[in-house]
Protein backbone atom coordinates (compact mmCIF):
# COMPACT_ATOMS: atom_id res chain seq x y z
CA UNK A 1 0.00 0.00 0.00
CA UNK A 2 1.65 3.43 -1.23
CA UNK A 3 1.17 6.54 1.18
CA UNK A 4 -1.10 8.20 -1.01
CA UNK A 5 -3.40 5.10 -1.01
CA UNK A 6 -2.95 5.16 2.93
CA UNK A 7 -3.77 9.19 3.46
CA UNK A 8 -6.84 8.64 1.16
CA UNK A 9 -8.80 6.56 3.77
CA UNK A 10 -8.86 10.15 6.14
CA UNK A 11 -10.15 8.41 9.75
CA UNK A 12 -7.26 9.08 11.42
CA UNK A 13 -8.38 12.68 12.55
CA UNK A 14 -11.25 10.96 13.79
CA UNK A 15 -9.57 8.11 15.66
CA UNK A 16 -7.92 11.02 17.19
CA UNK A 17 -10.87 12.98 18.02
CA UNK A 18 -12.77 9.97 19.55
CA UNK A 19 -9.69 7.86 21.16
CA UNK A 20 -7.69 10.32 22.13
CA UNK A 21 -9.64 13.36 23.00
CA UNK A 22 -8.06 15.87 20.47
CA UNK A 23 -10.26 18.93 19.83
CA UNK A 24 -11.02 19.92 16.18
CA UNK A 25 -9.40 23.40 17.34
CA UNK A 26 -6.07 21.30 17.83
CA UNK A 27 -5.90 20.37 13.86
CA UNK A 28 -6.23 23.64 13.07
CA UNK A 29 -3.08 24.69 14.82
CA UNK A 30 -1.52 22.14 12.39
CA UNK A 31 -2.64 23.85 8.98
CA UNK A 32 -0.66 21.98 5.69
CA UNK A 33 0.16 18.65 7.88
CA UNK A 34 -0.96 15.34 6.78
CA UNK A 35 -3.09 13.30 9.53
CA UNK A 36 0.01 11.39 10.55
CA UNK A 37 2.18 14.75 10.45
CA UNK A 38 -0.33 15.89 13.12
CA UNK A 39 0.10 12.33 14.78
CA UNK A 40 3.70 12.64 15.11
CA UNK A 41 4.08 15.87 15.86
CA UNK A 42 1.19 15.47 19.08
CA UNK A 43 3.56 12.63 20.06
CA UNK A 44 6.84 14.63 19.77
CA UNK A 45 4.86 17.59 22.11
CA UNK A 46 3.91 15.02 24.88
CA UNK A 47 0.04 16.00 23.93
CA UNK A 48 -0.16 12.08 23.14
CA UNK A 49 1.35 9.31 24.83
CA UNK A 50 3.50 6.97 22.83
CA UNK A 51 1.30 3.94 23.73
CA UNK A 52 -2.02 5.45 22.62
CA UNK A 53 -0.19 6.57 19.37
CA UNK A 54 0.68 3.07 19.35
CA UNK A 55 -2.80 1.94 19.67
CA UNK A 56 -4.16 4.43 16.97
CA UNK A 57 -1.98 3.47 14.86
CA UNK A 58 -3.12 -0.19 14.80
CA UNK A 59 -6.43 0.48 14.47
CA UNK A 60 -5.77 2.86 11.45
CA UNK A 61 -3.67 0.91 9.82
CA UNK A 62 -5.80 -2.35 10.78
CA UNK A 63 -3.31 -4.24 12.46
CA UNK A 64 -3.17 -5.56 15.68
CA UNK A 65 -1.69 -3.51 18.77
CA UNK A 66 0.60 -5.17 20.87
CA UNK A 67 1.91 -3.68 24.69
CA UNK A 68 5.85 -4.38 24.96
CA UNK A 69 6.30 -2.67 28.41
CA UNK A 70 6.91 -6.14 30.15
CA UNK A 71 8.02 -8.40 27.24
CA UNK A 72 11.10 -10.05 27.24
CA UNK A 73 12.98 -10.28 23.46
CA UNK A 74 13.81 -14.11 23.16
CA UNK A 75 17.35 -13.33 21.36
CA UNK A 76 17.64 -16.17 19.71
CA UNK A 77 15.18 -14.92 17.06
CA UNK A 78 18.00 -11.64 16.13
CA UNK A 79 19.56 -14.44 14.18
CA UNK A 80 16.72 -13.89 11.76
CA UNK A 81 16.31 -10.36 12.23
CA UNK A 82 20.19 -8.73 12.86
CA UNK A 83 19.69 -5.99 15.80
CA UNK A 84 21.32 -3.70 13.95
CA UNK A 85 18.18 -4.19 11.26
CA UNK A 86 15.85 -4.04 14.47
CA UNK A 87 17.52 -0.69 15.50
CA UNK A 88 17.47 0.90 12.06
CA UNK A 89 13.37 -0.11 11.89
CA UNK A 90 12.73 0.67 15.38
CA UNK A 91 11.28 -2.94 15.70
CA UNK A 92 12.33 -5.78 17.49
CA UNK A 93 10.90 -9.79 16.66
CA UNK A 94 8.38 -11.37 18.63
CA UNK A 95 8.01 -15.20 17.24
CA UNK A 96 8.66 -17.30 14.25
CA UNK A 97 6.44 -19.89 13.14
CA UNK A 98 7.51 -21.98 10.69
CA UNK A 99 9.23 -18.99 7.84
CA UNK A 100 6.46 -16.31 8.54
CA UNK A 101 8.51 -13.78 11.63
CA UNK A 102 6.15 -11.68 13.99
CA UNK A 103 7.57 -8.65 14.39
CA UNK A 104 6.36 -5.13 16.41
CA UNK A 105 7.55 -1.93 14.82
CA UNK A 106 6.79 1.19 16.39
CA UNK A 107 3.74 4.11 15.98
CA UNK A 108 5.78 5.48 13.51
CA UNK A 109 4.79 2.70 10.85
CA UNK A 110 5.65 3.26 7.44
CA UNK A 111 3.05 0.82 4.71
CA UNK A 112 6.32 -0.37 3.30
CA UNK A 113 8.38 -1.55 5.73
CA UNK A 114 7.48 -5.39 5.17
CA UNK A 115 8.79 -5.56 1.70
CA UNK A 116 12.10 -4.23 3.54
CA UNK A 117 11.85 -7.02 6.15
CA UNK A 118 10.79 -9.37 3.94
CA UNK A 119 13.60 -8.62 1.70
CA UNK A 120 16.44 -8.59 4.49
CA UNK A 121 15.44 -11.41 6.40
CA UNK A 122 13.65 -13.88 3.66
CA UNK A 123 11.28 -14.86 5.78
CA UNK A 124 6.95 -13.57 5.54
CA UNK A 125 7.03 -10.90 7.75
CA UNK A 126 4.09 -10.53 10.54
CA UNK A 127 3.42 -6.62 11.47
CA UNK A 128 2.00 -5.64 14.91
CA UNK A 129 2.21 -2.62 16.73
CA UNK A 130 4.00 -1.22 19.49
CA UNK A 131 5.40 1.73 20.96
CA UNK A 132 8.26 3.26 19.89
CA UNK A 133 9.60 3.62 23.74
CA UNK A 134 8.92 -0.08 24.75
CA UNK A 135 10.81 -1.03 22.01
CA UNK A 136 13.73 0.65 22.61
CA UNK A 137 13.67 -0.68 26.35
CA UNK A 138 13.70 -4.46 25.37
CA UNK A 139 15.92 -4.11 22.63
CA UNK A 140 18.40 -2.65 25.03
CA UNK A 141 17.60 -4.42 27.80
CA UNK A 142 18.06 -7.49 25.69
CA UNK A 143 21.80 -7.04 25.12
CA UNK A 144 21.93 -8.12 21.74
CA UNK A 145 24.53 -6.26 20.35
CA UNK A 146 26.55 -7.11 23.26
CA UNK A 147 26.32 -10.75 22.94
CA UNK A 148 26.48 -10.55 19.31
CA UNK A 149 30.00 -8.50 19.94
CA UNK A 150 31.66 -10.69 22.37
CA UNK A 151 30.97 -13.94 19.77
CA UNK A 152 32.02 -11.81 16.73
CA UNK A 153 34.72 -10.77 19.40
CA UNK A 154 35.95 -14.15 20.65
CA UNK A 155 35.59 -15.11 16.58
CA UNK A 156 38.31 -12.89 15.67
CA UNK A 157 40.40 -13.21 18.99
CA UNK A 158 40.82 -17.40 17.92
CA UNK A 159 42.40 -17.12 14.60
CA UNK A 160 45.50 -18.30 14.27
CA UNK A 161 47.77 -15.91 13.10
CA UNK A 162 49.72 -17.54 10.86
CA UNK A 163 46.86 -18.85 8.96
CA UNK A 164 46.28 -15.35 7.21
CA UNK A 165 48.95 -14.69 4.48
CA UNK A 166 51.07 -11.91 6.26
CA UNK A 167 52.04 -10.62 3.02
CA UNK A 168 47.99 -9.17 2.37
CA UNK A 169 47.71 -8.12 5.79
CA UNK A 170 43.91 -8.79 5.28
CA UNK A 171 42.99 -5.36 2.93
CA UNK A 172 39.79 -4.56 2.74
CA UNK A 173 40.75 -5.12 -1.43
CA UNK A 174 41.98 -8.37 -0.99
CA UNK A 175 40.30 -9.85 1.57
CA UNK A 176 36.63 -9.70 0.44
CA UNK A 177 35.38 -12.88 1.77
CA UNK A 178 35.88 -11.12 5.44
CA UNK A 179 34.63 -8.05 4.83
CA UNK A 180 30.95 -8.98 5.79
CA UNK A 181 31.38 -10.43 8.74
CA UNK A 182 33.92 -7.08 9.48
CA UNK A 183 30.99 -5.06 8.61
CA UNK A 184 28.86 -7.23 10.89
CA UNK A 185 31.85 -6.40 13.69
CA UNK A 186 32.05 -2.69 13.53
CA UNK A 187 28.27 -1.81 13.19
CA UNK A 188 27.85 -4.18 16.56
CA UNK A 189 30.73 -1.94 18.01
CA UNK A 190 28.48 1.39 16.78
CA UNK A 191 25.42 0.26 18.34
CA UNK A 192 26.69 -1.67 21.52
CA UNK A 193 28.32 1.38 22.21
CA UNK A 194 25.08 3.69 21.54
CA UNK A 195 23.25 1.46 23.67
CA UNK A 196 26.08 1.72 26.43
CA UNK A 197 25.79 5.52 26.54
CA UNK A 198 29.38 5.88 25.36
CA UNK A 199 30.75 8.87 24.68
CA UNK A 200 33.86 7.63 22.44
CA UNK A 201 34.94 4.39 20.93
CA UNK A 202 38.77 4.00 21.02
CA UNK A 203 40.50 0.99 18.53
CA UNK A 204 43.94 0.64 19.67
CA UNK A 205 46.40 -1.65 18.30
CA UNK A 206 48.83 -3.58 20.74
CA UNK A 207 52.05 -5.82 20.01
CA UNK A 208 49.38 -8.74 18.49
CA UNK A 209 46.20 -7.79 19.58
CA UNK A 210 43.39 -4.79 18.87
CA UNK A 211 41.79 -3.49 22.15
CA UNK A 212 38.67 -2.02 21.73
CA UNK A 213 37.59 0.59 25.16
CA UNK A 214 34.16 2.82 25.38
CA UNK A 215 34.81 6.07 27.51
CA UNK A 216 31.28 5.56 29.84
CA UNK A 217 30.76 8.47 31.90
CA UNK A 218 34.33 9.69 31.25
CA UNK A 219 36.02 6.90 32.73
CA UNK A 220 37.34 4.27 29.58
CA UNK A 221 36.06 0.96 29.35
CA UNK A 222 37.84 -2.15 27.58
CA UNK A 223 34.94 -3.91 26.06
CA UNK A 224 34.72 -7.80 24.86
CA UNK A 225 37.87 -9.46 23.72
CA UNK A 226 40.76 -8.45 22.15
CA UNK A 227 41.19 -8.82 18.54
CA UNK A 228 43.91 -10.49 16.82
CA UNK A 229 46.09 -7.81 15.08
CA UNK A 230 45.76 -9.26 11.75
CA UNK A 231 41.93 -8.27 11.98
CA UNK A 232 43.59 -4.33 12.27
CA UNK A 233 44.06 -3.29 8.88
CA UNK A 234 40.72 -4.55 7.87
CA UNK A 235 38.84 -2.68 10.73
CA UNK A 236 40.75 0.55 10.21
CA UNK A 237 39.92 0.47 5.92
CA UNK A 238 36.21 -0.14 6.89
CA UNK A 239 35.79 2.97 8.70
CA UNK A 240 37.89 4.88 6.32
CA UNK A 241 35.82 4.23 4.18
CA UNK A 242 32.80 5.07 6.47
CA UNK A 243 34.61 7.91 7.11
CA UNK A 244 35.66 9.06 3.29
CA UNK A 245 39.34 8.77 4.16
CA UNK A 246 41.83 8.05 2.57
CA UNK A 247 42.42 4.17 2.72
CA UNK A 248 46.00 4.24 1.61
CA UNK A 249 47.87 6.65 3.93
CA UNK A 250 48.87 5.36 6.83
CA UNK A 251 52.24 7.60 8.49
CA UNK A 252 49.82 10.82 8.73
CA UNK A 253 46.44 11.27 11.34
CA UNK A 254 43.38 12.02 9.13
CA UNK A 255 40.06 13.24 10.47
CA UNK A 256 36.68 12.23 8.99
CA UNK A 257 32.82 11.51 9.90
CA UNK A 258 29.74 9.58 9.12
CA UNK A 259 26.16 9.33 9.94
CA UNK A 260 23.85 6.20 10.68
CA UNK A 261 20.39 6.12 11.71
CA UNK A 262 19.37 4.69 14.90
CA UNK A 263 16.07 3.93 16.26
CA UNK A 264 14.92 6.81 14.38
CA UNK A 265 17.84 9.04 15.25
CA UNK A 266 20.32 10.11 13.10
CA UNK A 267 23.86 9.63 14.95
CA UNK A 268 26.93 11.61 14.16
CA UNK A 269 30.51 9.82 14.59
CA UNK A 270 33.22 11.71 14.64
CA UNK A 271 36.65 9.51 13.43
CA UNK A 272 40.19 10.26 14.14
CA UNK A 273 43.17 8.12 13.40
CA UNK A 274 46.87 8.54 14.58
CA UNK A 275 49.45 6.27 13.05
CA UNK A 276 50.94 4.24 16.47
CA UNK A 277 53.88 2.04 17.23
CA UNK A 278 51.90 -1.01 16.10
CA UNK A 279 49.26 0.24 13.39
CA UNK A 280 46.71 3.19 13.58
CA UNK A 281 44.52 3.61 16.29
CA UNK A 282 41.37 5.46 16.13
CA UNK A 283 39.14 7.07 18.50
CA UNK A 284 35.46 7.24 17.37
CA UNK A 285 32.99 10.38 19.05
CA UNK A 286 29.37 9.59 19.28
CA UNK A 287 27.12 12.67 18.90
CA UNK A 288 23.23 12.53 19.09
CA UNK A 289 22.34 15.71 17.69
CA UNK A 290 18.55 14.92 18.63
CA UNK A 291 19.31 15.31 22.84
CA UNK A 292 19.06 19.03 21.93
CA UNK A 293 16.82 20.62 19.18
CA UNK A 294 13.42 20.44 17.21
CA UNK A 295 10.53 19.62 19.59
CA UNK A 296 13.99 19.28 22.98
CA UNK A 297 13.90 22.43 24.75
CA UNK A 298 17.28 21.89 27.09
CA UNK A 299 16.28 23.29 30.50
CA UNK A 300 18.90 23.94 32.99
CA UNK A 301 17.38 21.56 35.37
CA UNK A 302 18.53 19.16 33.01
CA UNK A 303 21.71 19.94 33.68
CA UNK A 304 22.08 18.27 37.07
CA UNK A 305 23.44 21.61 38.91
CA UNK A 306 22.15 22.10 42.49
CA UNK A 307 19.59 24.70 43.04
CA UNK A 308 21.85 27.94 43.91
CA UNK A 309 24.01 27.35 40.91
CA UNK A 310 20.82 26.98 38.52
CA UNK A 311 19.33 30.38 40.30
CA UNK A 312 22.80 32.06 39.85
CA UNK A 313 23.16 30.91 36.15
CA UNK A 314 19.31 32.17 35.38
CA UNK A 315 19.58 35.44 36.78
CA UNK A 316 23.17 36.23 35.46
CA UNK A 317 21.92 34.85 31.30
CA UNK A 318 18.83 37.47 31.47
CA UNK A 319 21.13 40.16 31.27
CA UNK A 320 20.67 42.13 28.67
CA UNK A 321 24.48 42.13 28.05
CA UNK A 322 28.38 41.38 28.92
CA UNK A 323 29.87 37.66 28.96
CA UNK A 324 29.58 34.30 30.67
CA UNK A 325 32.34 32.01 30.78
CA UNK A 326 32.27 28.19 31.24
CA UNK A 327 35.27 26.73 32.42
CA UNK A 328 36.96 23.19 32.62
CA UNK A 329 38.79 20.39 31.05
CA UNK A 330 37.77 18.90 27.86
CA UNK A 331 34.61 16.27 28.24
CA UNK A 332 33.34 18.31 31.72
CA UNK A 333 29.84 19.16 30.10
CA UNK A 334 31.10 22.92 29.24
CA UNK A 335 29.50 23.36 25.57
CA UNK A 336 26.15 21.63 26.87
CA UNK A 337 25.98 24.15 29.76
CA UNK A 338 26.21 26.84 27.21
CA UNK A 339 23.20 25.35 24.82
CA UNK A 340 21.00 24.68 27.88
CA UNK A 341 21.41 28.17 28.87
CA UNK A 342 20.90 29.55 24.99
CA UNK A 343 17.80 27.20 25.21
CA UNK A 344 16.74 28.89 28.33
CA UNK A 345 16.86 32.46 26.79
CA UNK A 346 15.50 31.61 23.11
CA UNK A 347 12.60 32.84 23.15
CA UNK A 348 12.39 33.83 19.54
CA UNK A 349 12.27 37.69 20.54
CA UNK A 350 16.34 37.46 19.61
CA UNK A 351 18.87 37.04 16.84
CA UNK A 352 20.92 34.43 18.79
CA UNK A 353 24.10 32.79 16.76
CA UNK A 354 26.85 30.83 17.76
CA UNK A 355 30.38 29.71 16.19
CA UNK A 356 32.00 26.39 17.46
CA UNK A 357 34.20 23.79 16.54
CA UNK A 358 31.96 21.35 15.96
CA UNK A 359 28.37 21.90 15.72
CA UNK A 360 27.47 19.25 19.00
CA UNK A 361 23.82 19.32 18.53
CA UNK A 362 21.04 21.34 16.67
CA UNK A 363 19.06 24.16 18.17
CA UNK A 364 16.05 24.84 16.98
CA UNK A 365 15.54 29.03 16.32
CA UNK A 366 19.28 29.63 16.34
CA UNK A 367 22.12 30.21 13.42
CA UNK A 368 24.66 27.91 14.19
CA UNK A 369 28.07 28.12 12.20
CA UNK A 370 30.84 25.48 12.29
CA UNK A 371 34.41 26.52 12.26
CA UNK A 372 36.29 25.49 9.05
CA UNK A 373 40.22 26.34 9.46
CA UNK A 374 40.76 24.82 6.19
CA UNK A 375 38.60 27.95 4.22
CA UNK A 376 39.95 30.17 6.61
CA UNK A 377 37.16 30.24 9.09
CA UNK A 378 38.56 30.92 12.39
CA UNK A 379 36.52 31.96 15.65
CA UNK A 380 37.87 35.34 15.32
CA UNK A 381 37.19 35.88 11.78
CA UNK A 382 33.40 34.13 12.01
CA UNK A 383 33.17 36.24 15.30
CA UNK A 384 33.59 39.47 13.28
CA UNK A 385 31.41 38.52 10.61
CA UNK A 386 28.48 37.02 13.13
CA UNK A 387 28.45 40.89 14.77
CA UNK A 388 27.29 42.06 11.05
CA UNK A 389 24.28 40.26 11.37
CA UNK A 390 22.30 41.95 14.24
CA UNK A 391 22.94 39.13 16.70
CA UNK A 392 21.49 40.09 20.22
CA UNK A 393 23.13 37.03 21.97
CA UNK A 394 26.76 35.42 20.71
CA UNK A 395 27.98 32.17 21.49
CA UNK A 396 31.61 31.33 20.91
CA UNK A 397 32.38 27.60 21.39
CA UNK A 398 35.98 28.43 22.97
CA UNK A 399 37.97 31.42 23.15
CA UNK A 400 41.81 30.26 22.34
CA UNK A 401 43.47 33.65 21.24
CA UNK A 402 43.99 37.16 22.04
CA UNK A 403 42.36 38.27 19.20
CA UNK A 404 39.15 35.89 19.51
CA UNK A 405 38.97 37.50 23.39
CA UNK A 406 39.58 41.21 22.60
CA UNK A 407 36.42 40.64 19.66
CA UNK A 408 34.44 38.87 22.29
CA UNK A 409 34.81 41.80 25.05
CA UNK A 410 33.81 44.54 22.59
CA UNK A 411 30.54 42.57 21.54
CA UNK A 412 29.53 42.25 25.26
CA UNK A 413 30.99 45.96 26.01
CA UNK A 414 28.51 47.31 23.27
CA UNK A 415 25.78 45.41 24.46
CA UNK A 416 25.48 41.72 22.89
CA UNK A 417 25.32 39.07 25.93
CA UNK A 418 28.44 36.48 24.61
CA UNK A 419 28.34 33.07 26.09
CA UNK A 420 32.07 31.27 25.90
CA UNK A 421 34.01 28.49 26.98
CA UNK A 422 37.70 28.80 28.08
CA UNK A 423 40.26 26.08 29.38
CA UNK A 424 41.55 26.90 33.00
CA UNK A 425 41.66 24.88 36.46
CA UNK A 426 39.31 26.95 38.38
CA UNK A 427 37.34 30.53 38.09
CA UNK A 428 40.13 32.84 39.03
CA UNK A 429 42.88 30.93 36.61
CA UNK A 430 40.59 32.65 34.06
CA UNK A 431 41.72 35.81 34.78
CA UNK A 432 45.28 34.65 34.51
CA UNK A 433 44.21 32.70 31.30
CA UNK A 434 43.20 36.48 29.50
CA UNK A 435 45.82 38.44 30.63
CA UNK A 436 47.77 35.71 29.15
CA UNK A 437 46.45 36.36 25.96
CA UNK A 438 47.10 40.14 26.07
CA UNK A 439 43.67 41.40 26.58
CA UNK A 440 43.50 44.97 28.73
CA UNK A 441 42.37 43.28 32.47
CA UNK A 442 40.14 46.22 32.97
CA UNK A 443 37.73 46.13 29.86
CA UNK A 444 38.04 42.18 30.05
CA UNK A 445 36.49 42.39 33.84
CA UNK A 446 34.36 45.22 33.21
CA UNK A 447 32.74 43.23 30.44
CA UNK A 448 32.36 39.87 32.42
CA UNK A 449 29.44 38.24 34.29
CA UNK A 450 30.32 35.67 35.83
CA UNK A 451 32.56 32.66 35.39
CA UNK A 452 31.65 29.38 36.38
CA UNK A 453 33.70 26.45 36.49
CA UNK A 454 32.41 22.41 36.20
CA UNK A 455 33.10 19.53 36.17
CA UNK A 456 31.34 15.97 35.76
CA UNK A 457 31.27 13.29 38.72
CA UNK A 458 30.06 9.65 37.88
CA UNK A 459 26.36 9.49 40.15
CA UNK A 460 25.96 6.31 41.79
CA UNK A 461 23.84 3.76 40.42
CA UNK A 462 20.10 3.74 42.24
CA UNK A 463 19.49 0.29 41.75
CA UNK A 464 22.77 -0.98 43.82
CA UNK A 465 23.20 2.03 46.07
CA UNK A 466 24.56 1.11 49.48
CA UNK A 467 26.39 2.57 52.66
CA UNK A 468 29.44 1.96 53.08
CA UNK A 469 32.26 2.60 55.84
CA UNK A 470 35.77 4.73 54.63
CA UNK A 471 39.40 4.16 56.62
CA UNK A 472 40.50 7.02 58.30
CA UNK A 473 43.82 6.82 56.09
CA UNK A 474 42.02 7.42 53.21
CA UNK A 475 39.80 10.11 54.66
CA UNK A 476 43.20 12.24 56.01
CA UNK A 477 44.42 11.78 52.12
CA UNK A 478 41.44 13.01 51.01
CA UNK A 479 41.91 15.96 53.75
CA UNK A 480 38.19 15.04 54.98
CA UNK A 481 37.39 16.01 58.62
CA UNK A 482 34.90 13.39 59.96
CA UNK A 483 33.86 16.15 62.93
CA UNK A 484 32.36 18.15 60.12
CA UNK A 485 31.12 15.50 57.48
CA UNK A 486 29.78 13.07 59.37
CA UNK A 487 30.54 8.75 59.02
CA UNK A 488 27.94 8.44 56.07
CA UNK A 489 29.40 7.62 52.92
CA UNK A 490 28.06 5.69 49.44
CA UNK A 491 28.81 3.68 46.51
CA UNK A 492 27.02 1.48 44.15
CA UNK A 493 28.01 -2.37 44.55
CA UNK A 494 27.84 -2.92 41.25
CA UNK A 495 24.86 -5.11 39.12
CA UNK A 496 23.13 -5.12 35.91
CA UNK A 497 21.95 -1.72 35.33
CA UNK A 498 24.93 -0.21 35.69
CA UNK A 499 27.46 -2.80 33.63
CA UNK A 500 28.46 -3.76 37.51
CA UNK A 501 30.33 -0.04 37.57
CA UNK A 502 28.42 0.60 40.71
CA UNK A 503 27.53 4.46 38.52
CA UNK A 504 25.03 5.56 35.81
CA UNK A 505 24.73 8.55 34.74
CA UNK A 506 27.02 11.96 35.63
CA UNK A 507 26.18 14.69 37.82
CA UNK A 508 28.08 18.16 37.91
CA UNK A 509 29.65 19.84 40.57
CA UNK A 510 30.51 23.53 40.11
CA UNK A 511 32.15 26.84 41.24
CA UNK A 512 30.36 30.34 40.36
CA UNK A 513 32.13 33.24 40.69
CA UNK A 514 30.09 36.19 40.23
CA UNK A 515 31.84 39.87 39.21
CA UNK A 516 30.74 42.11 42.06
CA UNK A 517 32.30 46.05 42.03
CA UNK A 518 34.91 44.67 45.01
CA UNK A 519 35.56 41.76 43.06
CA UNK A 520 36.48 43.68 40.12
CA UNK A 521 38.36 46.29 41.75
CA UNK A 522 40.43 43.68 43.60
CA UNK A 523 41.46 42.06 40.09
CA UNK A 524 42.36 45.34 38.30
CA UNK A 525 44.70 45.81 41.60
CA UNK A 526 45.91 43.00 41.17
CA UNK A 527 44.90 41.70 44.31
CA UNK A 528 46.33 37.94 45.43
CA UNK A 529 44.70 34.70 44.92
CA UNK A 530 43.80 34.45 48.41
CA UNK A 531 42.49 37.78 48.75
CA UNK A 532 40.26 37.26 46.04
CA UNK A 533 39.40 34.02 47.25
CA UNK A 534 37.90 35.13 50.87
CA UNK A 535 35.97 37.99 49.33
CA UNK A 536 34.30 35.62 47.23
CA UNK A 537 34.07 32.71 49.93
CA UNK A 538 32.41 35.78 52.35
CA UNK A 539 30.15 36.20 48.70
CA UNK A 540 29.05 32.75 48.97
CA UNK A 541 31.77 31.13 46.37
CA UNK A 542 32.20 27.07 46.82
CA UNK A 543 34.73 25.87 45.76
CA UNK A 544 34.84 22.88 43.22
CA UNK A 545 35.84 20.31 46.04
CA UNK A 546 33.71 21.45 48.21
CA UNK A 547 30.44 21.13 46.30
CA UNK A 548 31.82 17.74 45.01
CA UNK A 549 32.10 16.25 48.56
CA UNK A 550 28.78 17.74 49.23
CA UNK A 551 27.35 15.62 46.64
CA UNK A 552 28.98 12.71 48.02
CA UNK A 553 27.71 13.05 51.73
CA UNK A 554 23.98 13.15 50.11
CA UNK A 555 25.11 10.13 48.35
CA UNK A 556 24.94 10.73 44.71
CA UNK A 557 28.50 10.39 44.34
CA UNK A 558 31.36 8.86 45.76
CA UNK A 559 34.33 10.38 47.94
CA UNK A 560 36.58 8.26 45.30
CA UNK A 561 35.45 10.21 42.38
CA UNK A 562 35.32 13.60 44.19
CA UNK A 563 39.14 13.03 44.14
CA UNK A 564 39.67 11.80 40.74
CA UNK A 565 38.38 15.06 38.97
CA UNK A 566 39.46 17.45 41.67
CA UNK A 567 42.86 18.92 42.93
CA UNK A 568 43.95 17.68 46.98
CA UNK A 569 45.05 20.87 48.27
Amino acid sequence: MSWDEVMKQGNLKRLLIDSAGISEKVFESYLNLSDLDVLNSLVDENKIDKEKAAEIIASYFNVEYVDLRNVSVDTALFEFLPVVLANRYKCIPLKKVDNCLFVAVSERYSPDIEDRLEKTTRCKIVIKIGSSSAISKALDESGAASRLLESLSAEFSGINGEAVSKREKLGLESFVEEETTITKLINNFLLDAIQKRASDIHIEAQESSVTTKYRIDGVLQTISKPIHLDYHSTIISRLKVLAELDIAEKRVPQDGKFRIEVSGRDIDFRVSILPGAFGEDVVIRILDKNVVGKGKKLCLEDLGFDELTTKNLRRDISEPYGMILITGPTGSGKTTTLYGALSEVNDGTQKIITIEDPIEYLLDGVVQVPVNEKKNLTFSKGLRSILRHDPDKIMVGEIRDGETAEIAIQSALTGHLVFSTVHANNVFDVIGRFSHMGVDVYGFVTALNCVMAQRLVRRICGSCKVEYPIGDEFLRHSLIDRRKYGDHWYKGAGCGECNNTGYKGRVAITEYLKLTPVIREMIVNRRSLTDLYDEAVKGGLVMLRESGIKLAVNGQTTLMEVNRVTFIE
